[in-house]
């Protein structure tokens, strides 16, 4: 495993970033919000950016074979899964990639599932494709959260026709298990569903759990789907703004025959080879990278033991982002007060994600981006506990 300090700057070096993380806020906030991990990218990945630069090799994006091909072997090193090269085809972003489905699949009004608490893009896409959102919120336990097959079955007969499935979940780090996929991909073909599963997490899942791709579930579900992924999160790559859309079925195929043809040419030249060569060339980095997202999660998961045994904390499944409940400190504390991401940023200056941005439902709980030093982890739950 590479060293901690080989593969992260020091804080004050990361505050000379230039993206939203280290922007958003004065200099003086330690950013814990927005998903993007701190560490450094791959060198492959860095060694071919300046080579595309130093050749002035920064035109518009052709046709790249080598993305498709590289995801092939992706999948199928990771996930034991062979989709179609033919079918994979290339978007600005995963946001983008949603929209535009839904764009070319969806009459304005329909409805959309979603299962709150959840990504907050997911309602602003939704809202961008005039289509409406039908909230399915996920079942809360004790150990983790569960999608609640019920209440899709509800929705769908309902009248309800896209789900966007959060596999693996965010803000919960949550692996939904195959019997789960199955299920609901059975329920969307007898109700004449699309789903369309954002996968963009999916690399960093933590060995001890089993990611299933949703197109790798089963026929219905190959029916019914499609997949939009990227390099951006697992790689540290959400600047250069490429993405895929996967399909496996001729039905889905003819499906997306109305998306713009002009949604490949809007995508980075730099973005999308950056991709291949992730997919291809950079498991070892990976490895680390989710080494270093586990370490860090078990260090909060103690963290939250002793300092804050009594706030609800669901232990991630992968990613590196955590998801709090508050709602007992709130209750207790007159300090801090109904919007706890806000007093904690005033007082603390550290920023969270205000659970609210995940679900109206959620006003009290925060969200944790833990893929950054331990101290800063440790500095983010030690602030929370002064309201104990």
């Amino acid at each position: 495993m590479t060293s901690m300090s080989d593969f992260l700057r020091p804080n004050a070096e990361l505050h000379q970033r230039h993206s939203s993380k280290w922007r958003r806020y004065a200099p003086d906030v330690m950013p814990m919000h927005v998903a993007e991990m701190d560490y450094e990218i791959a060198p492959s990945i860095k060694a071919l950016l300046i080579d595309f630069v130093t050749r002035s090799d920064i035109g518009y994006l052709g046709p790249v074979p080598e993305v498709a091909e590289a995801f092939l072997g992706f999948a199928s090193r990771h996930w034991n899964w062979q989709p179609d090269p033919k079918q994979i085809r290339i978007a600005t972003d995963v946001g983008v990639g949603t929209v535009e489905i839904l764009r070319a699949i969806a009459a304005p009004g329909e409805r959309v599932v979603i299962n709150s608490p959840v990504y907050h893009s997911f309602y602003e896409w939704i809202a961008e494709a005039k289509l409406e959102v039908q909230d399915v919120p996920l079942i809360r336990g004790t150990e983790t959260w569960n999608l609640d097959i019920d209440g899709i079955r509800a929705a769908f007969e309902s009248g309800a026709k896209y789900l966007l499935l959060c596999s693996p979940h965010n803000p919960l780090g949550r692996v939904h298990s195959r019997h789960e996929l199955a299920e609901i991909a059975e329920l969307a073909k007898q109700h004449g569903v699309v789903v369309i599963s954002d996968e963009i997490h999916a690399p960093l899942t933590y060995p001890e759990q089993e990611f299933t791709p949703w197109l790798a579930v089963s026929d219905a579900a190959r029916e019914v789907g499609v997949v939009v992924t990227a390099a951006s999160k697992s790689f540290n790559l959400a600047g250069l703004k490429a993405s895929i859309i996967v399909t496996q079925h001729p039905s889905m195929v003819a499906k997306l025959s109305a998306l713009p043809a002009a949604l490949h040419w809007r995508s980075s030249i730099l973005g999308a080879f950056a991709m291949a060569e992730a997919f291809a060339g950079c498991d070892e980095w990976l490895a680390t990278a989710v080494e270093h997202n586990q370490a860090a999660r078990d260090h909060l998961t103690a963290l939250m033991h002793n300092y804050l045994p009594d706030v609800p904390y669901w232990v991630p499944q992968g990613g590196y982002l955590a998801w709090l409940d508050l709602t007992g400190l709130v209750a207790s504390s007159a300090k801090l007060g109904d919007n706890p991401a806000l007093t904690i940023l005033e007082e603390h200056k550290i920023s969270l994600v205000p659970g609210a941005d995940h679900g109206a439902a959620y006003g009290k709980f925060v969200r944790i981006n833990f893929a950054t030093h331990l101290w800063n982890v440790e500095a983010t739950v030690k602030a929370i506990a002064t309201y104990l």
